[in-house]
């Protein structure tokens, strides 16, 4: 089975950028729960930034894709100050796309070089290469602190877009082959024909031995209890269904959380 259909091209981070010269657009930095995910629930400290190259029909933050959208535009240094000062163990770096920003290399650095982080956390939608944070993280578990020696972790929650999305053409497929126990391949459904695919590509790249695996419904157009009785009937063992906590808890709020 082919399992992708194309790819963009976009200006990915970057491993050589100075984190010195570079400043980050940041749509915002707060502190909440984690809506998703193997941390779903735990207090994380987010840092969202502007700019996407993809357009998915379901996307809940199309306000920080928009180009016109306002930033601040910070140093390393700057989102390294607060994190610190939230004295938060868990970091996650959202969108718009991450890993379009071309100091995100360095700000992970800093970052799980954080005495008190323990653990780095960058949601990427599948379609830009992953490879520079998986070889920094590489980088990190070799070089690792005598006195701590697991360090900070650093792991992708990536995206497979689906054909409700519009944008499945776009997935990497090369980036499955760098995943790890510490990352995430989500899946977002719409309908019966993205749980079919989303099946179809868990088991064409054998990701539950893998990596995490999630199906998420999009909120309000399928019932998560259609989603529970397909991976049920489908015995797809190592897939778990979620549900975007954030939305639960503070419905129709679309920033800060």
């Amino acid at each position: 089975m082919e399992a992708t259909e194309g790819s963009v091209a976009v200006a990915p981070a970057s491993e050589a950028a100075d984190a010195a010269d570079c400043k980050l657009a940041v749509a915002e930095r707060f502190v909440s729960l984690n809506g998703e995910g193997p941390r779903a629930g735990k207090r994380a400290a987010f840092i969202r930034f502007r700019g996407c190259n993809l357009a998915c029909s379901y996307c809940d933050t199309r306000w920080a894709c928009d180009p016109a959208c306002p930033v601040a535009w910070e140093s390393v240094d700057d989102l390294a100050s607060f994190v610190a000062a939230e004295e938060a163990e868990l970091v996650t770096l959202t969108g718009g796309e991450p890993m379009l920003q071309p100091a995100l290399v360095p700000l992970v650095k800093r970052l799980a070089a954080l005495p008190q982080v323990r653990f780095v956390e960058i949601e990427t939608n599948g379609a830009v290469d992953v490879g520079p944070i998986v070889r920094l993280r590489a980088d990190l578990l070799r070089r690792a602190a005598p006195g701590r020696p697991n360090g900070a972790r650093v792991g992708l929650t990536m995206d497979w877009k689906l054909p409700s999305s519009g944008m499945e053409r776009h997935m990497l497929r090369d980036n499955v082959a760098l995943l790890a126990s510490d990352d995430t391949v989500k899946f977002v459904i719409g309908d019966e024909a993205d749980l079919r695919r989303a099946a179809e590509v868990v088991c064409a790249f054998d990701l539950t031995s893998r990596c995490n695996v999630y199906f998420s419904p999009v909120f309000g157009a399928i019932d998560p209890a259609d989603i529970a009785r397909f991976v049920v009937d489908g015995r797809l063992n190592g897939v778990t269904l979620q549900v975007q906590l954030h939305k639960i808890l503070w419905p129709g709020q679309e920033k800060g959380v």
